[in-house]
């Protein structure tokens, strides 16, 4: 991995993201789309590795985690976003990006997210849909078809699918936007506006997985996407509107910034304790003695 050094004027650069960890996902998943789009989103925003933190759930892109320079997180099964919102409680300074997958953000770790929303934090928080359990091997997840049949469900999904879209905003976001792996550029484009917005950020992206998910491949999107920028009328300011066109998630589906709250404000600003402080909850961190304590004990 390059070293940073954030007092350097000057670009970052994709060679400041580079390690030397080989990439082990299948050929033509959509991780390697995924990476590329957020290397490239960091770079035109000229943000360096020391400048942010990449912060993974488990699952399959989470086994990427050590194949991008910079501050990285790896950590427990639908878990990632209590632990990025803390991060970003803690050192507002530093722009944080989570990941996880559609099985533990929507199923073990689906709390996690509401309140994570609901607090506004300002984290970009990234979803990987890929409609299974691709790390182990095939399992249906929260938003596998109904019908489909999985390696954990033979005879087929019985249960409803979660809309994910559906879901978010009924929880009242401040920004929702949507892609697909297979396009790096308008993923790239996406998770700039995302990064920008201050508060929670929500990117699902509709990932293929050429080896468990066999319902909806790569080309499958591709003839169904539509840019939010090809919709007449659209106005990113209306939350109802945007819930509208996020709807449809099989004949014509809406990519793009679906909708964003540009009054909205962060978790951080709105602690009264921390109003006219220049500095982040990380500088004010002292040691401080204990020994009283522990006397009252004896």
């Amino acid at each position: 991995m390059h070293s940073c050094n954030c007092g350097d004027r000057g670009h970052s650069h994709f060679s400041d993201f580079f390690s030397e960890n080989i990439y082990t996902w299948c050929t033509n998943c959509g991780n390697y789309g995924i990476h590329a789009a957020v290397k490239r989103a960091l770079v035109d925003l000229e943000i360096k590795p020391c400048q942010t933190l990449l912060a993974f759930d488990i699952g399959c892109h989470g086994n990427g985690s050590d194949k991008i320079g910079g501050y990285r997180f790896h950590g427990l099964h639908g878990r990632v976003i209590p632990f990025a919102c803390g991060a970003s409680t803690a050192n507002s300074k530093v722009k944080i990006i989570a990941f996880g997958g559609d099985g533990g953000t929507l199923g073990e770790g689906i709390n996690h997210l509401v309140l994570g929303i609901r607090g506004n934090y300002d984290i970009t928080f990234v979803l990987h849909n890929n409609l299974n359990y691709g790390l182990t091997l095939g399992q249906p997840s929260a938003t596998t078809k109904q019908g489909v049949a999985m390696n954990a469900a033979p005879d087929g999904v019985t249960s409803e699918p979660i809309h994910p879209m559906k879901f978010i905003f009924s929880l009242g976001p401040t920004f929702a936007a949507r892609t697909f792996s297979g396009d790096v550029g308008h993923m790239a484009q996406t998770f700039k506006a995302a990064i920008e917005h201050p508060g929670f950020s929500f990117v699902e992206v509709l990932q293929s997985c050429p080896t468990y998910n066999l319902m909806t491949p790569h080309e499958w999107y591709q003839e169904r996407i539509k840019d939010v920028s090809q919709i007449k009328g659209h106005d990113a300011g209306d939350i109802s509107q945007a819930n509208s066109i996020a709807l449809d998630i099989e004949k014509e589906i809406a990519v793009g910034v679906l909708y964003q709250n540009k009054k909205s404000i962060p978790f951080n600003l709105r602690q009264a304790n921390r109003v006219n402080k220049k500095t982040a909850l990380v500088d004010e961190v002292k040691n401080l003695s204990v020994e009283k304590l522990f006397d009252s004990f004896r």
